[in-house]
């Protein structure tokens, strides 16, 4: 599993984000697959505590579950994004359940921003997603997911390859939840250390 995302990637889709350039010495922080309670309320406290900002791109039937806690990620300023309502895997479902599944997150997530569940998603897919929504990947997957990986080595994915305005994927999910609560401080941290400020992904139209 690539850590970073090849170079040549974004050119196959110029409309969405993997990076944000010119953004100066800033790292965009993302979570995937929340809100769960335990989790998302722990990552919040970490943000807080660094005065960081950052993404959380959300499933309809959690913020249906935790409404609370997802106004709680509205209310402490960071950004929000839909990554569908379901969590299906693009390349295994048909197009019209695919986009029929984002379209059902909407009316709970008001979001310009999208990302595709494991990043996975057709041609057709996101030519029809991106109609509505600047659909948004990553420079950097820090592997939380992976249940055997260990906080040690998400730390070093992150902070060995981040660059000024990385978009960095992290998942607020009870599957990522040993390795999320190992790791994040210490990313915070280092990155801090190094003069990185945390920012919550803009508003496409002011990008």
């Amino acid at each position: 599993m690539l850590t970073k995302t090849p170079s040549w990637i974004p050119y196959l889709s110029r409309k969405s984000w993997f990076r944000l350039k010119g953004s100066g010495k800033v790292v965009y922080l993302t979570f995937d697959d929340g809100p769960v309670p335990g989790v998302t309320d722990w990552v919040l406290d970490q943000l807080k505590q660094f005065n960081a900002r950052g993404s959380f791109f959300v499933l309809g039937k959690q913020v249906a579950n935790h409404p609370e806690l997802f106004q709680r990620i509205i209310d402490e300023g960071h950004a929000i994004g839909n990554h569908s309502y379901s969590h299906p895997n693009g390349w295994k479902t048909p197009f019209k359940e695919y986009v029929e599944n984002f379209a059902k997150a909407k009316a709970f997530v008001q979001s310009s921003l999208a990302r595709p569940p494991y990043g996975r998603i057709t041609w057709k897919q996101l030519r029809h997603l991106s109609k509505e929504h600047t659909m948004v990947f990553w420079d950097v997957l820090a592997g939380d997911f992976i249940p055997d990986i260990g906080s040690e080595k998400v730390v070093q994915r992150v902070c060995k390859n981040v660059r000024p305005g990385s978009i960095v994927v992290l998942h607020d999910s009870l599957k990522a939840e040993s390795n999320l609560k190992g790791a994040l401080p210490i990313i915070l941290e280092k990155l801090r250390d190094q003069c990185y400020e945390f920012r919550a992904l803009p508003h496409p139209d002011s990008h």
